[in-house]
């Protein structure tokens, strides 16, 4: 059987922002790796350091500089989308000389549909929301390299898993400094507990899965959250670094 993860070694440019798992640090040589580090495959134990893939973008990016932590309202009519309350931490670290370091201020942007599968401010073959700034925004890392976000769990649309964009710049000027951007996944049967509830079961059953995804299948199992519950939501922390020279 195919393991569509499985990450192979290769030497990746500066541009191409690699990165890697920050929580216990690892050697990794600024702008190049001639040796990454492997997932846990057949039962063999994780090194320190773990590939995260990068993924496309998407349509939907708009560089709309609302710098907020609670993406939920839109500015443009003070109205807050309805949906399970998520508060996601991403961590962001410098992978370098041996070494991770949290990386202070960093751009890390967030943009999602909501609960009924919509994206803010663009306009879609299924509906138009131009003008609209809802579940959108960007912090900057702190001293810890944390960017705090409060958020919905995502909804779903007909031709994806149920994921979450994000984007981490080191410079606002792209051209000036590295850019990395990705996506988040959540596994399948939380997922299912979640749209079971009001807030989401108007839509039925979402008719893609994580593993019928195109996209997820592209390393999708490195950019799982695993949220806790809390209240009457959940909380997530994800850990990614950036190799910069």
């Amino acid at each position: 059987m195919e393991n569509d993860d499985r990450i192979v070694g290769r030497l990746l440019s500066r541009r191409e922002a690699l990165a890697v798992l920050g929580a216990t640090g690892g050697a990794l040589a600024a702008g190049a790796v001639t040796g990454v580090a492997q997932s846990n495959v057949d039962g063999i134990a994780a090194p320190s350091c773990i590939v995260r893939p990068e993924q496309e973008e998407g349509p939907y990016f708009l560089d709309e500089r609302l710098n907020r932590s609670d993406i939920r309202t839109d500015p443009t009519n003070n109205t807050t989308k309805g949906g399970v309350p998520l508060a996601l931490a991403i961590v962001v670290y410098q992978a370098g000389a041996g070494s991770c370091r949290p990386l202070e201020g960093a751009v890390v942007d967030l943009w999602q549909c909501d609960a009924d599968g919509v994206y803010s401010d663009v306009r879609d073959p299924l509906f138009s929301t131009v003008g609209q700034k809802f579940l959108r925004g960007y912090q900057l890392t702190d001293a810890s390299g944390t960017a705090h976000f409060t958020t919905i769990y995502p909804g779903w649309y007909p031709t994806r898993t149920v994921h979450i964009h994000f984007k981490i710049r080191t410079s606002r000027r792209t051209a000036g400094g590295l850019e990395f951007t990705s996506q988040l996944y959540f596994d399948d049967k939380l997922t299912d507990r979640v749209h079971a509830s009001p807030l989401y079961i108007s839509r039925g059953r979402r008719p893609v899965m994580n593993n019928r995804d195109s996209i997820f299948r592209g390393g999708g199992r490195q950019l799982m959250l695993a949220p806790t519950a809390e209240d009457d939501g959940y909380r997530a922390t994800f850990n990614i670094g950036l190799a910069i020279a």
